[in-house]
Formats: structure tokens, sequence, C-alpha cells
């Protein structure tokens, strides 16, 4: 779910084209700003190694794709899934599909090798079409974020993280209780590029409890 937009349109597109992020990512090649909310994590917390097998759920444009399978590397392995079209990325095995249907989680499952796989890191940005209903709103975000979770708890190596958006407000603190009844530990990110105004934050998880 994305922050509300001001009032006045004009007044946001003319704060997204000062935006810093915005005019770094141009400068990078990244097709969103939304990439140093995750290398910022990264950073500090050592997500991507060489090597690793990454999901990417809720992918489009791509940052986050782009800059990932180079962490990985050749001897890596880096599933994308978004509803929308997203343009290739070389390395990247993006499946433009619904992750909440069945059709759309089983091409995971069989890009990522099968029932019986097992990956290092998912990472979920995934959000829903708005209707404007904070509450409802909310729910659905916090619906894809169960549905994340759930892939995670079941296709993560035993060490590996779950990183998922989310935001603050009703469902929050009951998805939190949830993470830790099924990983070791827990905790709360803010990335600087992450919008002051706006209630999105990350929540990582690693150490899966009954792997």
């Amino acid at each position: 779910m994305a922050s509300a937009r001001p009032k006045n349109s004009r007044d946001w597109v003319q704060r997204h084209l000062s935006d810093p992020y915005v005019k770094r990512a141009q400068v990078d090649g990244f097709r969103s700003r939304s990439v140093y909310k995750l290398t910022e994590i990264h950073a500090k917390e050592k997500l991507v190694k060489p090597g690793m097998t990454v999901v990417d759920l809720g992918s489009a444009p791509g940052g986050w794709s782009q800059w990932g399978v180079k962490e990985v590397g050749a001897t890596g392995k880096f599933v994308a899934i978004d509803l929308l079209e997203m343009e290739p990325i070389a390395g990247v095995h993006f499946i433009q599909a619904d992750f909440s249907e069945s059709a759309g989680l089983n091409a995971v499952i069989e890009a990522i090798g099968g029932e019986n796989a097992k990956v290092d890191l998912v990472i979920s940005d995934m959000a829903p079409n708005l209707t404007g209903v904070v509450i409802t709103d909310q729910a659905r975000l916090f619906t894809l974020g169960e549905l994340a979770m759930e892939f995670a708890v079941k296709f993560l190596k035993p060490n590996g993280v779950f990183l998922v958006k989310v935001f603050q407000g009703v469902g929050f603190e009951p998805y939190v209780k949830t993470l830790r009844a099924n990983f070791k530990h827990v905790a709360a990110k803010k990335p600087d590029a992450s919008r002051s105004e706006s209630r999105e934050t990350y929540l990582m998880a690693r150490d899966l409890k009954i792997p």
C-alpha cells in the first residue's frame, strides 16, 4: 500500500521529482527509488550473498531485482513475481502472475525447484491496489503479508531471512506476533529512503523456530 498523495497532485509530482532518491536512482540506472530501502537494510544486515537463492514478491518495476541479481551472481538464483508487467532483467526469472492465486504460487515453486526446494531469502514489497478505504486497504495488505510469510516459513532454509513491507496500524501487532511465533529474531526497519510521512516499515525475520 502506497502512502497517500497530497490533495494537490501537482505538489506530489514536484516533490517526487525533487526527491534525492529519485534523482539518485536515475543516475545509478535503477528503476525505482525503493532499491535504496533494500540496500540500506542490506548494508547493516548482509541480506544477500553470492550463490543465494532469492525470491522477490511484488517485484515490479524491478529495482530490487536489478540490484539483487547482481549480488547473488552467476552461482545464485533470483526468482521474481508481480501481477504487473516487468521489463526483463538478465539473470532474473520473472513470472507475471498473481502470487495470491494458486497459479502464481505454483509458478514460483516450480521456478525455485519444486516443493522440496529451499531458499535463502524472501523479500516482499507487495501491496494491494488501493480502494481509498483505510481499513480495507490495511486488511488487504496484511493478507498479502500473511501469504508471503506462509511461503517463507515453508521454503526458507533454517537460517534464512524474510523481509516484508507492512504499514503501522490495524493488523500490525498481530502480524508481528505471528512472525515471532515462527522466527527466532524479528526486528522492524525504517530505512532513510522511506518517506518520513509514510507509515511504511519493514519487518525482518531470521532463523525459523521449526525448520
